[in-house]
């Protein structure tokens, strides 16, 4: 009885293959924190002519991994002599969201999601720090700050028609405050 699997061969078993080799990215940091880049021995420059720099690593690396589609292998040797090696992978490619070819119908919770909301802001003084603060005609609740006073956004459209004031209640405290909405 046989209990091993039947042996495949592919185009590979003719050949032999040595380790997968990434290209080699050099960066040396000078004193002033400017980099000089080589990749496989051969000097990278800016696209622009401007000196790489430390607030620049990234696009510099994304220039030399074409926007990470190229797996390359960095090394960094800093001013002082310590030494950085890493392994950039490739990024997996990315589907294209196709738009459907016929329109999704618009649903009233859409249209709320896609409203973009009208705010006033309602604030006051003399609250205990920390306390709940009541805001009438009660639409929300807001707390006090530790200095003692309330803030709140009011959407406008949640307020029903013709109201023009609101009460900010302090529950611990009892402050009452009126504020007329502008």
């Amino acid at each position: 009885m046989n209990l091993t699997s039947p042996r495949r061969t592919g185009p590979s078993d003719d050949e032999t293959t040595g380790p997968v080799e990434l290209p080699h990215v050099l960066v040396s940091v000078a004193e002033d924190g400017t980099l000089t880049a080589t990749v496989d021995g051969t000097a990278f420059a800016s696209p622009d002519g401007i000196a790489w720099t430390r607030a620049t690593f990234g696009p510099l690396m994304d220039s030399i991994t074409k926007d990470r589609t190229i797996a390359v292998r960095v090394e960094v040797r800093e001013s002082d002599g310590s030494v950085f090696t890493d392994i950039l992978r490739t990024r997996k490619p990315r589907r294209a969201v196709v738009p459907p070819e016929t329109p999704v119908p618009e649903t009233r919770r859409s249209r709320h999601a896609r409203r973009v909301p009208r705010l006033a802001e309602v604030t006051a003084g003399g609250f205990v720090p920390g306390e709940d603060v009541a805001v009438a005609t009660i639409v929300s609740h807001t707390d006090a700050t530790g200095t003692g006073e309330a803030r709140t956004l009011i959407d406008l459209d949640d307020l029903p028609d013709g109201t023009h004031e609101l009460i900010l209640l302090g529950r611990i405290s009892g402050t009452l405050a009126l504020r007329r909405l502008t």
